[in-house]
């Protein structure tokens, strides 16, 4: 309750605790009251939206696939492979994602040629896709989304490749 007070008004927190099938006292739905009620007792402050809002807009799943040009069932798919950063406070409440220049960047009609497709990264690094998947997500790896053409995906910029054993390192 204390952490869903900080940013979401009453009737949002009631939908939330209703959605994760949270009863009250009594065994009821809950309500903005009750929500209300509770935070009182509890001596939890009121949702107050913040005076200066932080750079970029914040918007649902739904807004942010509008937004970038792509399907929702993508936004869901990059949210849990890391590729984009996005906030739920706790399970049932709805996403929050921060549409910002640098992930608008980060979807793209053509990458530029030092960004390579997913299967030459793979094997140009020598590991699996799930590693570079985790390493984009660490920020160790570049990468962006391509989004026209017959190779439509996800394009990785490989930093630095381990030379190989005939290779001179460069």
């Amino acid at each position: 309750m204390r952490r869903l007070a900080t940013l979401y008004p009453d009737e949002v927190i009631a939908g939330i605790l209703n959605r994760q099938e949270r009863k009250t006292a009594t065994g009821e739905r809950f309500t903005a009251n009750q929500v209300g009620s509770l935070r009182r007792y509890r001596n939890i402050p009121r949702f107050q939206p913040p005076a200066e809002p932080p750079a970029g807009e914040v918007v649902t799943i739904r807004k942010a696939a509008q937004i970038l040009r792509l399907n929702t069932s993508t936004i869901h798919r990059w949210l849990a492979d890391g590729f984009i950063a996005g906030e739920q406070v706790t399970p049932g409440a709805p996403w929050q994602i921060r549409i910002s220049d640098e992930l608008r960047a980060r979807v793209v009609a053509e990458a530029p040629p030092e960004y390579l497709p997913m299967l030459e990264t793979t094997m140009k690094l020598g590991v699996s896709r799930q590693t570079v998947l985790q390493r984009v997500k660490r920020g160790e790896l570049q990468a962006m989304l391509v989004t026209q053409g017959r190779r439509k995906g996800l394009r990785i910029k490989v930093i630095n490749p381990q030379p190989t054993l005939f290779e001179q390192p460069s």
